[in-house]
């Protein structure tokens, strides 16, 4: 009898599900914003300015205290780089412990410590809360600037700085900053080995007494605490932090966009993928009755992987890995910035394709369903977001520094809603001033500015610090008689000559030191034959096994278009192999360190190689290796230095290229010719 009934109320309940079948063409409407009810942290200030917020959450046995000094951007002019180095010299001992000592009882407590030029960041198991509070305020309040630790942090600073000489993307951002901002401005200054190299143990500790005050410091405490006794707690570390004078500070204007837009190009002759970016300076602050709808507005326009943007210049043509754009909204000066890194053959495509995305969501009302897509984005982050307590906190810090109202945050799915598609155009058309932008574009001008000029948009050039020059000169006229085979055999004939025909074999062992570790490259070649061993610390990372048949990395083969790619590596020198090729071919001239260089290329289907001979001399300066898959483009540069003779043949004693953004510098350690070299080093 049970089973009769329960089976006519399923039946009877399957039927009423049929007659209410959702129309399931049409996208639902969507529900009311969720209500928002935030957590309100404790509070409190200490009679030196410090302000304190406290969150509570009993969740996990953790505790985190993060600092923020929020004073107004200062120029730093000839000694730029003076706040980054303060910042890396905090936490370095104290009057009361050394630096070994500090960083032993840090990781004994299991703790997290870091340092900037504007606060610090600690993180433990709340039961080491005070002596991790203890720690902070000792290093925050009593820091040893000692002359030794300067002098590292500066040499890892200039280090640092010439390990992304070469780089596109360190360049766009610099050179990005500082067209938009100017160089006058605290957002468009940079930083160079020229000023960094002006900044003293002096500097360093003015900069500190000056800026590094509770005047306008925040602590924010998250975690299993209660309120009373952080109160206790911060009260006693922290009382006796000294408030200095604080001197008005007026941030100067930003360099105004301009009259008409325009490519304001940087050569990168090392590139081989453009860096894009349309960009105007904005007046926007997150308290403006626009900036709900400018985050909807950007987020169809190039803010996620459905973005316009995205969907075009990666979907559509392949341009790149990926489109982007955004929206800054500074209490002092901010950008919007729309593009991408793109292949070098597109670059004037991309740049095309870009404004006539830009254009079309000022001139097109979006779709229904975008605005409904990027809204159901925001309002799922956000909600998601709530989970954490560290949100909390960073919403209360917001509402403190960024000058909110008090019911910015439970207002704001509300606010998100509330975007209408006549707002998304409007704020468009007053945020996203293609009329007046500047398109930066850094990449190789003797292979992209022929057809960048085709689209008919001003251009200015300028090099890799913001600097205006001249346009660059790609028709230096080679010698009479001068082509890939002659560059070639001028090498073979620098390095060795006639020797060259009594060489079998030939066994380098280069060595270098990084991230505190030698590492070991073993090179063994014979004809048609190359081997590669890379070792750390006497430990093989990596075994290379190159022939004209084939190619194999720690005993895996690779594809067969790229052990094709790699044959010309494989013999006692590429220029061999490179001489036999027909695809081997003469591109032109190059600056290499500031001296001529002719440019021999062998492109390939995946793997494709450029050597650079200086004009003079014939020796070979540079190596590119430039790897391209899946819409992906990556370049190894090595630079080629010192040449010593061994056996009667001169190889570089120096080889130097960039890992990871550090610039590792490989000597010559051992050289042989004819020896150390079988048959059982190729299996």
């Amino acid at each position: 009898m049970k089973t009769k009934i329960f089976t006519v109320l399923t039946l009877f309940l399957m039927s009423l599900g049929l007659q209410a079948q959702v129309d399931r063409s049409k996208q639902p409407k969507p529900g009311p914003a969720p209500k928002i009810a935030l957590e309100v942290p404790g509070e409190f200030t200490l009679p030196n300015g410090l302000k304190v917020l406290v969150v509570e959450n009993h969740k996990l046995p953790r505790v985190s205290y993060s600092l923020t000094i929020d004073n107004k951007p200062v120029r730093e002019g000839d000694i730029a780089g003076v706040s980054s180095l303060l910042g890396s010299m905090l936490g370095g001992g104290t009057a009361t412990i050394s630096k070994d000592d500090f960083n032993e009882e840090i990781d004994f407590l299991g703790a997290r410590m870091m340092f900037r030029s504007n606060g610090a960041f600690a993180s433990s198991l709340s039961k080491y809360s005070e002596r991790i509070l203890e720690l902070m305020a000792d290093a925050v309040m009593s820091p040893v600037f000692s002359e030794e630790e300067f002098q590292k942090e500066k040499d890892k600073t200039i280090e640092g700085l010439r390990s992304s000489e070469k780089s596109v993307d360190a360049v766009a951002g610099r050179v990005g900053s500082a067209l938009a901002y100017g160089t006058h401005h605290p957002y468009g200054e940079f930083v160079t080995e020229e000023t960094v190299n002006k900044v003293s143990i002096n500097d360093i500790r003015t900069f500190y007494e000056k800026n590094f005050t509770p005047t306008n410091a925040y602590l924010v405490v998250v975690g299993d605490v209660d309120f009373m006794t952080v109160e206790r707690q911060v009260r006693e570390h922290f009382s006796n932090w000294e408030s200095n004078l604080q001197l008005e500070v007026k941030v100067p204007n930003a360099m105004p966009n301009a009259q008409y837009t325009q490519i304001n190009f940087v050569d990168m002759p090392n590139a081989v993928q453009s860096n894009i970016s349309v960009t105007n300076n904005v007046d926007l602050k997150m308290s403006d009755a626009d900036y709900h709808a400018v985050l909807i507005a950007n987020k169809i326009l190039g803010g996620g992987f459905n973005s316009y943007l995205n969907m075009n210049l990666r979907e559509k043509h392949a341009y790149t890995y990926g489109a982007r754009s955004s929206v800054g909204a500074d209490k002092y000066a901010s950008r919007f910035r729309a593009g991408a890194a793109v292949r070098n053959a597109v670059t004037d495509s991309a740049v095309v394709q870009t404004l006539k995305e830009i254009k079309r969501i000022k001139e097109e009302p979006v779709t229904a369903e975008a605005l409904a897509n990027a809204k159901a984005k925001y309002v799922g982050d956000f909600v998601l977001a709530l989970e954490s307590p560290q949100t909390i906190a960073r919403y209360a810090l917001n509402i403190k520094t960024q000058d909110l109202p008090k019911d910015f945050y439970t207002t704001y799915l509300e606010k998100i809603n509330a975007v209408t598609i006549e707002d998304v155009q409007r704020v468009a058309n007053k945020y996203f001033k293609t009329e007046n932008a500047k398109i930066i574009v850094v990449g190789k001008g003797s292979e992209v500015l022929e057809n960048l000029e085709k689209t008919n948009i001003p251009i200015m050039y300028f090099d890799a610090y913001a600097n205006k020059v001249e346009k660059p000169n790609y028709n230096v006229a080679l010698p009479s008689g001068v082509d890939a085979k002659s560059v070639l055999n001028k090498y073979l004939e620098a390095v060795g000559g006639d020797k060259i025909e009594t060489i079998n074999t030939i066994a380098l062992k280069y060595e270098a030191s990084a991230m505190g570790a030698t590492i070991v490259s073993d090179e063994k070649r014979m004809e048609g034959k190359l081997a590669q061993f890379v070792s750390m610390n006497g430990n093989q990372m990596m075994a290379s096994i190159t022939t004209q048949e084939s190619a194999v990395i720690n005993n895996n083969p690779l594809p067969e278009n790229m052990t094709k790619d790699m044959a010309p590596l494989a013999g006692l020198f590429a220029e061999l192999n490179l001489l036999k090729s027909d695809k081997t071919k003469l591109k032109g001239i190059e600056k290499v360190d500031g001296k001529d260089a002719y440019v021999v290329e062998l492109p390939g289907e995946v793997i494709s190689l450029s050597y650079f001979y200086d004009v003079e001399t014939g020796l070979k300066v540079k190596e590119v290796q430039t790897t391209s898959m899946q819409g992906k483009v990556q370049s190894q540069e090595t630079f080629l230095k010192d040449y010593q003779e061994f056996g009667g043949v001169k190889f570089p004693s120096v080889r130097e290229g960039s890992q990871m953004g550090q610039v590792i510098t490989f000597n010559l350690k051992e050289a042989k010719v004819n020896e150390g070299v079988t048959e059982a080093d190729f299996k």
